[in-house]
């Protein structure tokens, strides 16, 4: 993964795991789950079509209108609702860990509809390490009751909903401008839901807060978040791309246990942890070339000032190499 693939994975990577946080402030504010859903698409869809328009971009959808319906029913118009949906009965927290499983969707998906997605090896080791900690986590947290899990049933169909998505996203629409694309998309889901979001008007005046969630889901954890998806899936491919759902549960965590005083339980630290070693098997074991081409240099520097037990002899000595280092510092 290159440099600009790490930042684009770091960014989506938090911009989604604070949606979580928001949708649990908003639905508990008096904000139905289905007006929700559909005011972040309204404003998501609003702002990136106004950029598109601004550009001249939308004619490039011309003919792929059928994949941006898909794309769009599939992506958003089914996991949003049930996201907020689920929150309503779920943590935070532990609807970002359900998301989690997106990875090894995708790559179950991918035995059937995307060769180039199957993944072997080390990659494979980091899904099921990743699912391993999801499942140890889902199985300490969950309650048991129904309703709880006909919510986390709810989240689960999400998912899938999130691992398809990007398949059609690479397959159909990954040559055009992503502004364009989910604008379109977003529009098509916002539409979908207004004749269920005016069946389902709040009861009561929300929170300030509930209506401040709303805004900030719509305009940065939708708009600009969706954008940076587009690009991150051109760069990486739909199965590495989603492993942005392995990171999203630690930063759903922090954020449930330190705002809103949820507890991740007994073994949470332990499935955080296989969680994140997850994440980095599956881009392959690498470190992100920064931080590489750093501890490269850490390390010269730490041989350079170690003093010489026998300084006569240095020069009769060959010295070994401190390991492979990439001209480019991209690998250890």
């Amino acid at each position: 993964m290159s440099a600009r693939a790490w930042t684009l994975f770091a960014a989506v990577s938090t911009l989604w795991g604070i949606p979580y946080l928001f949708i649990k402030i908003g639905v508990d504010g008096g904000v139905p789950p289905i007006v929700l859903a559909w005011g972040r698409l309204v404003l998501g869809s609003a702002v990136l079509l106004a950029l598109a328009m601004g550009a001249g971009v939308l004619r490039e959808l011309r003919g792929r209108w059928r994949f941006i319906v898909a794309y769009g029913v599939i992506e958003v118009t089914i996991p949003f609702p049930l996201i907020a949906t689920g929150e309503q009965h779920l943590a935070s927290s532990l609807t970002a860990i359900i998301i989690a499983s997106v990875p090894l969707i995708v790559a179950l998906l991918a035995l059937r509809f995307d060769h180039s997605e199957r993944v072997s090896g080390t990659r494979f080791v980091g899904l099921v390490t990743g699912l391993l900690g999801v499942v140890l986590l889902v199985g300490l947290q969950a309650s048991g009751s129904s309703t709880s899990l006909l919510a986390a049933g709810a989240i689960v169909v999400a998912a899938i909903g999130y691992a398809s998505g990007p398949l059609i996203l690479k397959r159909r629409l990954a040559d055009l401008d992503p502004r364009a694309t989910m604008g379109t998309s977003l529009a098509v889901g916002a539409l979908a839901l207004t004749p269920l979001a005016l069946l389902d008007a709040p009861t009561r005046t929300p929170t300030a807060g509930a209506i401040a969630s709303v805004v900030v889901l719509g305009l940065v954890c939708t708009a600009l978040a969706f954008v940076l998806m587009a690009m991150l899936i051109v760069e990486v491919g739909a199965g590495r791309a989603v492993v942005i759902t392995y990171i999203n549960p630690i930063i759903a965590v922090a954020l449930g246990v330190t705002l809103l005083g949820e507890q991740p339980g007994a073994g949470g630290i332990a499935g955080l942890l296989l969680i994140l070693a997850g994440s980095w098997l599956s881009t392959d074991g690498r470190l992100p070339p920064g931080l590489a081409a750093l501890l490269a240099r850490g390390r010269r520097g730490a041989a350079a000032s170690e003093p010489s037990v026998v300084p006569e002899v240095v020069d009769h000595i060959a010295v070994a190499p401190l390991g492979p280092v990439a001209a480019d510092g991209q690998h250890l």
